[in-house]
């Protein structure tokens, strides 16, 4: 089994409202129908949470709140934890609570431990391919809305690093923020008049030509975007470390080791949240 470096859980306060929508949507109206008609209302049930397939577990959190959330008596305990790697049939967890509880947070808990593992498994696998490189691979705004906490913890699950989390913590000028300002040496110029001594800046550029023009305003990083992997090693020779250099655009499992390997410093890509494929994951009665 595979660990990355502690990883810090997400504190219970910012994903049980996550939890509770979620529950809130699957229960509906009158609550779990089949098993008020089906179950016992004093039965008691213990499951597993295993992985079908290969995969690396972020999530676990979602499961263990929406079984709390329904009977605040059950017990949850964690085998395989965030960040370890799970080969088909590794046991994540082992639940033990009221049957109608355990069997109504099944979906919920499952839906999100499942989508959480899926990116940090395909973030693994980016990373993976740029090892050796001096690359980081880093997560987009691209995520599913009111989901972005839980899905760029995931991504540092995969061993991912994650990129602004929204428009107020850091400057990203893109190409429509250059053409409303004229270009991107003023964009630049008006970021770096604007920010705090802890505002980072970020321009976007499409072409060798606002390379030089960008990097005389002193910005904090640089974004190559749709940059050939020729123009890629040109932008890396020309700004000689005077910015950081974050490839954008193109970027997928085929290309990302050629990317990796301009001297560029950030590879950001958008589909480890916007395209990753749910990690199979089963709950069945211990």
């Amino acid at each position: 089994m595979t660990l990355l470096p502690r990883i810090e859980p997400l504190p219970d306060l910012l994903v049980r409202p996550i939890v509770d929508l979620s529950l809130a949507e699957d229960l509906g109206r009158a609550g779990d129908i089949t098993g008020l008609a089906c179950i016992d209302a004093d039965a008691r049930l213990s499951v597993l949470f295993a992985s079908r397939q290969d995969g690396r577990v972020s999530g676990l959190s979602c499961a263990r709140l929406a079984l709390a959330a329904l009977d605040p008596t059950a017990t949850f305990e964690v085998v395989t934890p965030d960040g370890a790697d799970a080969a088909p049939g590794t046991v994540l967890a082992r639940a033990e609570g009221n049957a109608r509880a355990v069997l109504a947070a099944e979906r919920t808990g499952l839906n999100l431990l499942g989508r959480l593992s899926g990116i940090a498994t395909l973030t693994r696998a980016y990373v993976r391919l740029v090892e050796g490189t001096g690359a980081t691979i880093v997560d987009t705004r691209k995520t599913t809305p009111g989901l972005r906490a839980l899905e760029k913890y995931a991504v540092r699950c995969g061993g991912g690093v994650n990129h602004r989390f929204g428009l107020d913590d850091a400057i990203l000028i893109k190409d429509n923020h250059v053409a409303a300002c004229g270009g991107v040496g003023e964009a630049v110029r008006r970021a770096r008049a604007f920010a705090g001594h802890l505002v980072k800046v970020e321009v976007e550029i499409d072409g060798l030509d606002q390379l030089e023009d960008a990097l005389k305003h002193g910005p904090d990083v640089v974004m190559l975007d749709n940059f050939s992997l020729d123009d890629l090693k040109t932008a890396v020779s020309l700004a000689k470390g005077r910015a950081v250099l974050e490839a954008s655009g193109g970027v997928n499992l085929t290309t990302v080791r050629a990317i990796a390997q301009t001297g560029v410093d950030v590879i950001s890509v958008g589909a480890l949240t916007h395209s990753a494929p749910v990690l199979d994951i089963g709950l069945d009665a211990a």
